[in-house]
């Protein structure tokens, strides 16, 4: 077997805001796996917050190269690589190899359901109240918008936003921008404004605050949600989580923490970081366990990887086989 790793930058149209900061470029790691002629991708992004940069996840894989490199199986790559991105990337990639290999595709080599064309989330970045408002008028036609929020003024961002798109769906993303003092007024916010659901409202190390806190909007749990080490500790604080393949390490933990998180009575929505159509191709075989789909990295860029994903809208359609899968 013979592993290429690569990185790759992929501007941003525009600029992207959340409540932690902005950038301009998706910064993304690819692994490439070739055996025998056959080729398996994957594609991760190293996430500042959780420790993780491009140079790290890349000085990961090049450490791991002599063990992959020799044959590896799914269930050895904890052994040998941190979590969280690069161990996606390599998860993902052996899952494309072994379906091209067996001439199988991934959703029925994992048990699966077929994927069928899905709704994504369509994310307005965090702004003014007045540009968000704006941004909300040229979406409006969208069924489902996720609001970046996390900072002062966004009791005014949900009144404008929902004035200017109302028939749209809302989920909201404080990205950890909110605190137990302010908690119980923006969650009522939320409410008046028909928001159905809200990504993580508090730092993850003061979501204690949740436990017992009556609501009429869901709490789902992002920061504070990993993989299956971190799960019943959220039991009583949040309604649901984000799984992100970057965050559990790969399609092969993110199947069973959602097939996990059904069990606890969890709701699940499917998210990713800020990336091209081969980070999104796995995770959209969640979309069987998932409530809400948040798979809208493609509609963000400036361009797409080719073969892409195909969006009618914000209709996802499945992933053509030739990206990946």
């Amino acid at each position: 077997m013979r592993l290429t790793i690569a990185e790759e930058r992929w501007p941003i149209a525009g600029s992207f805001a959340i409540s932690r900061g902005s950038k301009t470029e998706a910064h993304v790691v690819t692994v490439t796996l070739e055996d025998g002629g056959v080729v398996g991708r994957g594609e991760c992004v190293p996430y500042p917050r959780y420790a993780e940069t491009v140079p790290r996840t890349v000085a990961a894989l090049e450490a791991a190269r002599s063990r992959i490199e020799a044959g590896i199986a799914r269930e050895d790559i904890p052994s040998i690589l941190p979590p969280h991105a690069a161990r996606n990337a390599l998860d993902c990639a052996l899952w494309d190899l072994h379906a091209k290999m067996a001439g199988v595709p991934v959703w029925r080599l994992a048990g699966l359901p077929e994927p069928r064309p899905a709704v994504t989330a369509y994310t307005l970045s965090l702004d003014t109240p007045e540009a968000m408002g704006e941004a909300a008028a040229r979406a409006a036609d969208r069924p489902l918008l996720k609001l970046k929020l996390g900072r002062e003024g966004d009791a005014r961002r949900l009144k404008l936003i929902r004035r200017n798109a109302p028939s749209s769906r809302l989920i909201v993303d404080a990205n950890e921008g909110w605190s137990p003092g302010n908690l119980g007024a923006m969650l009522a916010a939320c409410a008046d404004a028909g928001v159905e659901l809200v990504e993580q409202p508090l730092p993850a190390e003061h979501d204690g605050a949740l436990l017992g806190l009556s609501r009429n909007v869901t709490v789902c749990a992002d920061e504070s949600a990993h993989g299956l080490d971190t799960l019943d500790g959220l039991i009583g604080k949040y309604d649901a989580i984000n799984i992100k393949l970057d965050k559990t390490g790969g399609l092969t933990p993110a199947i069973a923490l959602a097939r996990a998180a059904r069990e606890r009575g969890l709701g699940i929505m499917v998210g990713c970081m800020l990336a091209t159509s081969l980070a999104m191709a796995p995770a959209f075989l969640l979309q069987p366990f998932a409530g809400v789909i948040d798979l809208d990295g493609p509609l963000l860029l400036k361009q797409d990887r080719s073969p892409a994903i195909r969006f009618d809208g914000s209709l996802m359609q499945p992933p053509p086989p030739a990206l990946w899968g």
